[in-house]
């Protein structure tokens, strides 16, 4: 990875590991994460691994990846270390692991949103048959539990109090929508991780991430915050696909995964969190803004187009979330908007020089 990119990670995961929370109770855990190439997850495994240098904790990281080639450059030599292990496969194949297993981060599941309209069995498959199979591998494992990385469109259609959308908030999908696979698919593999943990005492947490924006995720990578910052960084204007009023509350990538560690170090079993950054409940138009003062001298401008199909996007109008319920377990966020666009630009910058 260019060493700019590298650079604003690793001030990333410095920040992270600076939190105060109960790190010690992760000492000599095995810690599976999958998807382990995705940002949320990659940022994940070098957090825990951080972890390992600053308090000599003696995590096993197990690193659960399908494909070789995009696992290999994302860590790069952090791969020769004695405490990271490679585990290459398809989540919903049973994962034989060496030693002792404390808790799977299930974060392997396609995101972008091409997927869900070119795959949606795919993404049905991840979520639903790949959770079942992580909960099958607790289960073998007594004593060990499950975190998944779900999402904010599990709610739906929906308004919660004040604009924002809490964890009770739920609304319509329409199920017969190819697109439904992705948020009905998180639906049931959180109904299957509360299930697991009534019926077999399986430790569950969920962490419903809003908008993430950040390194790591790739420039084509389909979502508005990764097309706008693909544009700023290669000096193009931006370009709307639909009126930009469509509002959404954007957290930088450092903040979201301190608050997926928050949930599994402080959070209740078989309860959700929303993981969101309320100051940055924007519209899409004001974030494609914001984008552009990241650069003032090149001078961009925003303009628009005709619509994408409805296929590939969340209906979802207002998809804001309230952070109430993890701020209760004393997160807060620390990247504000302009600060953590600029650290994404930059690193988009360096992975296209």
């Amino acid at each position: 990875m260019p060493s700019d990119a590298s650079a604003v990670i690793a001030g990333d995961i410095a920040e992270i590991v600076d939190r105060d929370l109960p790190w010690s109770d992760l000492a000599n855990a095995g810690v599976l994460v999958t998807g382990a190439s995705g940002m949320l997850p990659s940022y994940a495994v070098r957090t825990l691994l951080a972890l390992n240098d600053r308090h000599q904790l003696g995590i096993e990281v197990y690193a659960l990846a399908r494909n070789e080639a995009k696992v290999r450059s994302a860590f790069g030599a952090a791969l020769e270390r004695p405490d990271l292990h490679l585990v290459l496969g398809d989540v919903t194949a049973p994962v034989e692991l060496p030693g002792r297993l404390d808790w799977v981060l299930h974060g392997a599941s396609p995101a972008r949103p091409a997927l869900h309209a070119s795959d949606p069995v795919g993404t049905l498959r991840a979520n639903i048959l790949g959770t079942m199979s992580l909960l099958e591998l607790c289960r073998a494992h007594p004593g060990s539990g499950l975190l998944l990385m779900s999402s904010a469109e599990v709610y739906g259609k929906t308004a919660g109090r004040d604009g924002l959308i809490d964890e009770d908030s739920y609304g319509g999908l329409d199920i017969l929508s190819v697109r439904s696979c992705y948020p009905e698919g998180k639906r049931a593999a959180e109904t299957m991780a509360a299930a697991y943990s009534s019926q077999y005492g399986v430790a569950s947490r969920v962490a419903r991430f809003g908008h993430i924006y950040g390194p790591g995720l790739a420039p084509d990578d389909g979502r508005v915050q990764a097309d706008f910052a693909a544009n700023v960084a290669t000096g193009q204007d931006i370009v709307l696909n639909s009126d930009g009023s469509a509002t959404r509350t954007y957290t930088y990538v450092a903040d979201a995964v301190a608050g997926m560690f928050t949930v599994l170090l402080r959070g209740e079993d078989a309860t959700a969190y929303n993981v969101s950054d309320e100051r940055g409940l924007v519209s899409i138009r004001e974030l494609a803004t914001l984008f552009t003062q990241v650069r003032p001298e090149r001078g961009l401008k925003l303009s628009f187009t005709g619509s994408v199909g409805d296929r590939a996007v969340s209906a979802a109008k207002a998809q804001g979330l309230s952070s109430a319920r993890l701020a209760a377990l004393g997160w807060r966020p620390q990247v504000d908007l302009p600060t953590g666009l600029d650290r994404m630009v930059t690193a988009f910058e360096a992975a296209t020089a």
